[in-house]
């Protein structure tokens, strides 16, 4: 059995989703409004006072908390057609030969897991990995669910997702620091994989 393993942001796109979404729900003026007021955090988070996972979940709990979960899904599922719109031809070759061969495709991201899955299913990949959001009594809380899925939480998903390492090959494809601990665990690593020019 054969695993490849993709990183979303900046991997299978040229583009960070996080903003890039947030772009497509509220416009560029609402994003600027709100990493102005969360500036502090951002700031802490810059000199590594605050955690990757809380200055994320901060800025989506800003944007998205109290939004009922319908209308956040509907968001989710018409920005799949984005998504191709930022695919990186390169990487999106590999994931191609990887599903023409019957390998096992996985999507790992810290991005989150509800405006991934449209577009993964869409697609024809096997299975998401990434961040996931809380939901309470039909409304998005603002929480996250999970981990934020980087660095060695990648590594904790796939093991939890696929946990015989033995039983499979790993190919893994990153772009970041956040893909380091995936790169390491997998057979075939790719890191910051593009095409040759001709």
């Amino acid at each position: 059995m054969v695993i490849a393993a993709f990183d979303f942001d900046g991997t299978l796109t040229t583009r960070d989703t996080l903003f890039h979404f947030i772009i497509f729900a509220f416009g560029r003026r609402k994003l600027f409004r709100a990493l102005a007021v969360l500036s502090p955090v951002l700031i802490l988070h810059k000199i590594k006072l605050v955690s990757n996972h809380k200055a994320k979940e901060r800025l989506f709990g800003h944007l998205f908390a109290g939004m009922s979960v319908n209308e956040y899904r509907d968001l989710c599922r018409n920005y799949a057609a984005e998504v191709d719109k930022i695919l990186d031809k390169a990487v999106m070759d590999k994931l191609l030969i990887h599903q023409q061969q019957g390998d096992t495709t996985v999507v790992i991201s810290a991005s989150i897991e509800d405006w991934i899955k449209p577009w993964a299913n869409n697609s024809g990949i096997d299975e998401v990995l990434a961040t996931q959001v809380e939901v309470a009594n039909g409304t998005i809380t603002g929480k996250f669910k999970s981990q934020n899925c980087y660095g060695q939480e990648k590594v904790n998903r796939l093991l939890n997702a696929y946990p015989n390492r033995k039983d499979y090959q790993l190919y893994a494809y990153g772009d970041s620091v956040g893909d380091r601990e995936l790169l390491a665990l997998a057979d075939f690593s790719f890191y910051r994989y593009k095409a040759p020019r001709q």
